[in-house]
């Protein structure tokens, strides 16, 4: 069940990553969500759309260091 909660984060991601505001929305909703080391792996995902889209930049405050 975990694992399709990842799956589904990353699609929801993609499809509002259009939007800075709403995707650091979706972020933090993730951050709330999913398991500590899926968040892990969240960030390294968000860092590939940072750098398709650099404006996604903000959203990595959500993601504790």
């Amino acid at each position: 069940m975990s694992r399709a909660m990842f799956e589904y984060t990353k699609t929801i991601l993609q499809k509002v990553s259009f939007d800075v505001v709403l995707f650091c929305k979706e972020v933090e909703k993730a951050v709330d969500r999913l398991l500590p080391h899926e968040v892990e792996e969240l960030r390294d995902y968000i860092l590939l759309l940072v750098n398709q889209n650099p404006t996604l930049k903000d959203s990595l405050i959500y993601l504790k260091a």
